[in-house]
């Protein structure tokens, strides 16, 4: 998507749809002199609210516009961010919907909703074209076009270019917020590609190259160990996982250090299950298309380091995922079975579907052991509990440390991807207990998500700075749940936002 920030005159403006922002305040103050303008008569405004993401599209103007079609935006009060983001979002999706491919936004009320929001004019101007980016998503790279009923296979039509129109005074300030949030908002837009392909079009092999083509592309280090290399490691976990596989599985490290000297070290570690069918201990059949997206964790990080080294953030970014699929076959782990992780800890596998806690494992000790950072953060689909108890739309936060979930918290509040935080009080250590070994891979049905973290906790070797981000709910919008289907992305703004408060 090329976007382009402009001082040009509304009327001279060449674009396919000319988007209009209207407050609730400013809808009873100005709406009626702009339709007047325009050419349009006011009695649309009886069918327009100006409530957040509401969309009305106006034709046949006489005002001497350039424009052929007008959009009334709604956003709210106008005084939050989250109006500012849900009206993006709504008006991006209404311009794919009718498949415009220029679109130009009236920008000129940036100052005041930046004041009114108390945010910087940056950051609303990122948050504009990050929420154009969500919006405008749609994942149509896998179909032909054969079955287009004019038979020309002609592909969704997409927002080519955005024109943002702002006065002067903020122009260069709006600049800076545009570009930063065309790199979230394209990183979000790859993780969500990602999360989107299925599993005969994702394998672990094909994460780590993606992580590769980004590293070289964007100037940060990547290392991949293959079978033999995690084998010769000791990674007990992800390679339990992965015995039922034709698949090898991967661990990739990505390594971003910015230019001059930084305060904190931080480690990311994202769980990559490319689909997940529970292995010997199978799901049921219905929806388990699904589980293509139990690499959304690792799509999220993927996508956070690149968003880091594109910015040039000055934090030492360190991202960890081991990959992996989970099938069943005559070589896969058996319920019962004890595997020995990458730290030594004994685990008696009660349930092969709860594996990526097994994955994670390795890849959070060796975080501990070869970097020691001043902070780690795991996100992964861990459980289905987690959305049980918060729904899809919020992940469920866990943190040995309340200054770290305090930011975390902070960061997703900002960023519009919400977390809640959940207990991890030593009291659920009983639940994850083996008879045979030194930990169980479940802790029964009650309190699945907070067992399986403090599951997690048991391989972080002591480090008091750590968070685990279970993304299941708001990580994949189910068949029919949604507009767009499919990956979110989320956790890439998280991410990048918490990263930022240690700029």
């Amino acid at each position: 998507m090329k976007i382009i920030v402009t001082k040009s005159d509304l009327r001279s403006i060449a674009t396919d749809l000319l988007v209009l922002p209207f407050s609730s305040v400013e809808l009873k103050k100005e709406a009626g002199k702009t339709l007047d303008a325009i050419g349009i008569d006011q009695q649309v405004l009886k069918d327009f609210k100006a409530e957040a993401g509401e969309v009305v599209v106006l034709y046949g103007g006489t005002g001497g516009y350039s424009a052929p079609r007008f959009a009334l935006l709604g956003i709210g009060e106008g005084k939050t961010i989250e109006e500012w983001r849900k009206a993006a979002i709504s008006f991006a999706s209404k311009a794919v919907d009718l498949k415009i491919e220029k679109v130009a936004v009236d920008c000129s009320c940036i100052e005041t909703l930046s004041a009114v929001s108390g945010q910087s004019v940056a950051t609303m101007a990122a948050t504009l074209v990050e929420g154009c980016f969500v919006g405008s998503y749609r994942f149509d790279r896998l179909k032909s076009g054969k079955l287009d009923k004019k038979g020309s296979g002609e592909k969704l039509k997409k927002i080519a270019e955005l024109l943002v129109v702002v006065d002067s005074s903020v122009f260069e300030e709006v600049e800076r917020g545009v570009a930063g949030g065309k790199i979230v908002g394209s990183c979000k837009k790859m993780a969500r590609d990602l999360v989107n392909l299925p599993g005969n079009f994702l394998h672990a092999v094909d994460i780590a190259k993606a992580a590769e083509e980004s590293g070289k592309k964007y100037g940060y280090e990547v290392t991949v160990f293959h079978k033999k290399e995690i084998e010769a490691l000791g990674m007990g976990g992800l390679l339990a996982v992965n015995k039922g596989s034709d698949h090898p599985p991967t661990f990739t490290v990505l390594d971003y250090k910015p230019k001059g000297k930084t305060n904190v070290v931080v480690a990311l570690v994202g769980k990559a299950v490319t689909f997940d069918s529970g292995g010997i201990s199978i799901k049921p059949s219905e929806n388990m298309g699904e589980m293509k997206s139990d690499m959304s964790g690792a799509a999220s990080v993927l996508g956070a380091v690149e968003a880091a080294a594109r910015l040039g953030l000055p934090v030492h970014v360190i991202g960890l995922i081991p990959a992996t699929d989970n099938m069943p076959s005559g070589t896969a782990t058996q319920p019962g079975d004890v595997i020995t992780t990458y730290s030594g800890i004994t685990v008696e596998v009660s349930n092969t579907d709860a594996e990526g806690r097994l994955i994670l494992a390795d890849a959070l000790t060796y975080a501990k052991e070869k970097y020691n950072p001043d902070v780690i953060v795991d996100v992964a689909t861990l459980t289905g509990a987690c959305i049980v108890a918060l729904g899809y739309p919020v992940a469920a936060l866990f943190s040995n440390n309340d200054t770290l979930a305090d930011k975390i918290f902070r960061a997703g509040e900002q960023s519009g991807e919400k977390v809640w935080r959940m207990p991890l009080w030593d009291l659920y250590d009983e639940q994850i207990k083996s008879d045979v070994a030194d930990l169980n891979n479940t802790g029964g049905r009650g309190a699945g998500s907070i067992t399986a973290a403090k599951f997690l906790e048991k391989f972080i070797d002591g480090h008091e700075n750590w968070a685990h981000i279970d993304i299941a709910g708001p990580s994949f919008t189910p068949k029919g749940a949604g507009k767009v289907n499919g990956g979110t992305g989320f956790g890439v703004g998280l991410l990048v936002e918490l990263l930022k408060k240690w700029s």
